[in-house]
């Protein structure tokens, strides 16, 4: 069970994964060595997965984002899922219950290069029966 420290904790580090344990101490009013107690015990219980790093596309060429829905055969589902990991393209890959049965995010250089990742790849998945790419106009959270 969480407490209310525990949550400050993940608060924090979700902001900035980086936030020193001694910053973090002197919010809560507590050691270090307690914080660091408390992110073992959230790691080692899976509430803290991993720590990863948020990187802005543009600045390594990639001007488009798309949210991108892929249907496919129901009995193809995890084999497409499977395959568009595959792609470096494609940052994140979800199952999903909504519009389409998988989301991606992927990452294009421009309108072409998007458009050739469609129809040339995703597209051409055995088992994929539509693509349905959302461009992201802008990233407010």
């Amino acid at each position: 069970m969480l407490d209310e420290r525990d949550k400050v904790i993940i608060e924090m580090l979700t902001k900035d994964a980086r936030t020193p344990f001694t910053e973090i101490a002197k919010v809560l009013g507590i050691s270090e060595t307690a914080v660091r107690k408390r992110v073992k015990a959230l790691e080692e219980a899976g509430v803290i997965k991993q720590y990863t790093v948020v990187i802005d596309p543009s600045k390594l060429g990639y001007n488009l984002v798309s949210l991108t829905g892929v249907d496919t055969l129901p009995e193809r589902i995890f084999e497409v899922a499977n395959k568009l990991k595959e792609f470096d393209f494609v940052r994140r890959v979800y199952l999903t219950s909504g519009d389409h049965m998988i989301m991606t995010e992927v990452w294009a250089k421009n309108g072409e290069d998007l458009s050739d990742i469609i129809s040339n790849k995703i597209g051409k998945i055995e088992g994929v029966t539509k693509v349905c790419p959302a461009i992201i106009l802008e990233k407010f959270k």
